[in-house]
């Protein structure tokens, strides 16, 4: 008579469920850390720009978030084409505070703040552009873009 054969641990059904499952895993990660690291967010409750006289405060669904110097040049004929569709947040690395105009707001921050911008939107070239959106109500943007060099003359 023969004996009845047990399922031993190392069996094919159980090797291959074990490793159907942590590819299900690693595939599940992979997949997250691709959407969420692939644009990034800002939270202008933490991050705080100033303005000509008063801190920036969003009020709008999106802006096209422009980072430059002031330093290079007069940057606004550059900018006519980017508020056509939405309004321009304009923040200078120079931190010259500009007075607002129709459909660009000018902001700066502090030294430590702008570092922080720069390395989270990872900007290597300025001036740069990008449309951040609206997330929630508590100041949460994420960018909704690739960022751009823009050409300026």
């Amino acid at each position: 008579m023969a004996a009845g054969r047990g399922k031993s641990p190392f069996s094919f059904t159980y090797v291959f469920a074990s490793f159907f499952g942590a590819a299900m895993i690693a595939v599940a990660f992979g997949y997250y850390n691709y959407k969420y690291s692939q644009y990034k967010f800002i939270n202008f409750k933490e991050t705080i720009l100033y303005t000509k006289s008063k801190l920036f405060v969003p009020d709008k669904p999106r802006y096209i978030m422009v980072v430059y110097s002031s330093h290079m040049g007069d940057i606004t004929p550059a900018l006519a084409p980017l508020k056509k569709e939405n309004t321009v947040l304009a923040v200078d690395l120079y931190q010259k505070r500009r007075a607002s105009q129709d459909g660009i707001v000018y902001a700066t921050a502090g030294t430590n703040t702008l570092l922080k911008i720069i390395h989270r939107f990872h900007i290597r070239e300025v001036p740069s552009y990008f449309l951040i959106e609206r997330q929630n109500d508590r100041g949460l943007y994420k960018q909704a873009s690739k960022i751009y060099l823009l050409e300026v003359q």
